[in-house]
Formats: C-alpha cells, structure tokens, sequence
C-alpha cells in the first residue's frame, strides 16, 4: 500500500518528540528555520481568520541572552534549596541553537501554530522542547527586545541539534480518553 499524505501527517506526529538536550549546532540553516516559522504563521488556521500569533525569533547572542535574562529573574524568585534544577534546566536551554517566543491574543491559535512550527522542525532533523517560564520574564522580555505591550509571551520553543538517546514515550490506553458514539 502506497503511503498516502495522511500516513505521512500521522508519521510525523507519532514521532514528534520532546528533546531536552540540545546543541549549538544544527543541521538546519537558519534561513530555512525562518522560512519554516513564517510558513506555519502564513498557513496555520486562526480563529475568525485573526492571525493574532506573534513570534520572536533568538540566534546567537539573542537566544544566550534571554535564558540569562530568563536565569536571573529566576534565580532572584526561586527559594536557594529549589535552584540548582532549574539552574541546570536553564543552562541545557542556554546550550541550544535557538528560541523561539510565542506571543498571542487567543490561545488556540498560539497552540495550532506551535504545533505545526515543531513538526516542521522536527521533520528537519531538530530537536525541540516548549518551554512555559512566562509571567516572571514577560517585562524584562519586553524591553530586552522592544516588543508592543499588547503582546503577551506563552511560551518559548527551544531548539537545536539533538543530543543523546530519549526514553521510551508512556501512554494512557485510548480507551480512557476517547469515545465513540452514533457509529
């Protein structure tokens, strides 16, 4: 049987995974990741046709200074004894190619487009992980990189050469979360 779009869609999703470890390096250009990230922007289906979903994306420098920035307001919020994982959490994130912030008005469409900007890395041979450090870093952010105040920060994907080998993936049997009926 000739695989046909939806098997090659299912594909991707079923071998979506998160990637903590991740490195510098990137089999990846970043034109390409930028042409990937403005493709799910342009296509990904909004509410009432919004298009609200805003991204910011860090390379280099930019990236290294937002988990600084992220790090210290952390730190400086965080009890001492509950640092040093979150320390080395951050330091892995720091360790990666790139981030991406995701803005947004409605958080459906923020989601949908996050979706699809991971699956299209991860065909590319990236790793990523999403990341939720927001209230505690939304100002700094905001100044860091001259953002409009109407934009609120979700979320940050974090991404880059994968690293390492990743557990087994659990799941809850099917028949606890979805049903059927009328068929």
């Amino acid at each position: 049987m000739t695989p046909t779009a939806v098997d090659e869609l299912l594909h991707l999703v079923r071998t979506r995974r998160t990637h903590y470890r991740l490195t510098k390096s990137s089999p990846f250009h970043h034109d390409s990741i930028e042409h990937v990230i403005k493709g799910a922007l342009v296509y990904t289906p909004s509410s009432f046709n919004s298009q609200s979903t805003r991204v910011i994306v860090l390379f280099g420098a930019h990236h290294d200074r937002f988990w600084d920035v992220a790090t210290a307001i952390l730190k400086s919020k965080m009890p001492s004894n509950r640092w040093e994982p979150t320390s080395q959490k951050m330091a892995m994130f720091k360790d990666a190619t790139g981030t991406i912030l995701f803005f947004e008005d409605q958080d459906v469409s923020d989601a949908m487009v996050q979706y699809t900007i991971w699956l299209a890395l991860d065909a590319e041979g990236l790793g990523v992980n999403l990341q939720h450090y927001n209230l505690k870093v939304d100002a700094k952010v905001m100044d860091e990189w001259n953002f409009p105040a109407g934009w609120k920060l979700n979320d940050q994907m974090v991404f880059g050469g994968k690293t390492g080998t990743l557990p087994e993936k659990d799941f809850v049997p099917l028949e606890e979360r979805c049903k059927v009926f009328g068929v």
